[in-house]
């Protein structure tokens, strides 16, 4: 059943007429690109893991992008639009909102903000997040996620990526409009995030890569990071993740023998990064199977 509901979202969101006139270029490309081997590859492997119970009960998303040649991504997804609280894994919009302020002449990229920013990151810290939120503006965050030019918070697409609180004790100063969430999230806008980075489209292909850099060396081993270098030592991880009560996500654009390949996942279950440690191995497995259909031009190294 689970199935057949995303098919029929799919067709909802990207169909003709008004509804694809709605959304981004970027946004329809990405719907367009959904690969039915990997979609019913992804879909066997969810079962293998025992997920499958858990997808149809909402309780698990799973966003996964074939960007080895990010002129022609591949996707699979389950329950990509349902919005789910996802802790510090937001914090990517901060940084994006930060990147945009130091294009604007707004903010200096000098040695404190570059700090928070990857402390933010690579340690999660909620401290820097809530300075950079001071730095960069409340509000200007989610006008930001909500512009034309980026609409990483969609209402066509059930939401998306929001940031209405800091990070810490307090109350929320403003929750999304649809779900009244203060920190959310979809598996294919978080997707989409790390789409436009790859091709360099967040703010531009320098801010590109320095905020990929900045998601570089993760100093937090577990979900992604625990499963996939356990079995994949090699593998370059750009990545932020987010865990609060039973509510545990994980995010990354992965890179290893050629291949590159964005993952999302959200759980909300006490098990949930248990979850995500042993579903990352399988999506590696997917796309590491898969043959490499061309080479891969285009890409945002951040070396």
């Amino acid at each position: 059943m689970w199935r057949q509901l995303a098919l029929v979202f799919l067709f909802w969101s990207v169909g003709p007429g008004l509804g694809q006139a709605a959304l981004p270029a970027d946004a329809v490309a990405l719907r367009e690109a959904t690969d039915p081997a990997l979609q019913a590859q992804l879909e066997e492997r969810l079962d293998a893991l025992q997920l499958g119970r858990s997808v149809e009960a909402g309780q698990l998303s799973v966003a996964l992008v074939d960007v080895t040649d990010p002129d022609q991504p591949r996707l699979a997804e389950v329950n990509g639009d349902a919005m789910l609280y996802a802790a510090s894994l937001p914090k990517i919009a901060i940084l994006l909102a930060a990147f945009q302020r130091i294009d604007e002449g707004a903010l200096t990229l000098d040695d404190e903000t570059r700090d928070l920013m990857t402390r933010m990151i690579r340690n999660s810290s909620n401290s820097a997040a809530t300075a950079m939120i001071g730095k960069v503006g409340r509000d200007y965050i989610n006008e930001l996620l909500r512009s034309p030019r980026y609409r990483l918070y969609d209402e066509s697409l059930n939401g998306g990526l929001w940031v209405g609180k800091e990070y810490g004790r307090g109350s929320a100063y403003q929750r999304d409009p649809l779900h009244h969430l203060s920190h959310g999230a979809t598996a294919f806008q978080v997707a989409r995030f790390y789409y436009l980075l790859e091709k360099g489209e967040l703010v531009s292909p320098q801010s590109s890569r320095e905020m990929k850099r900045i998601l570089g060396e993760p100093a937090i081993s577990h979900k992604f990071v625990g499963g996939l270098l356990g079995e994949v030592p090699q593998a370059q991880i750009y990545r932020k993740s987010g865990t609060w009560r039973d509510w545990h996500a994980d995010s990354a654009i992965v890179e290893h023998d050629g291949r590159t390949y964005i993952a999302v996942g959200l759980a909300q279950n006490p098990s949930g990064g248990e979850w995500l440690k042993r579903l990352i191995v399988e999506l590696d497995g997917l796309i590491m199977d898969a043959p490499i259909r061309t080479a891969r031009l285009g890409a945002v190294s951040a070396r």
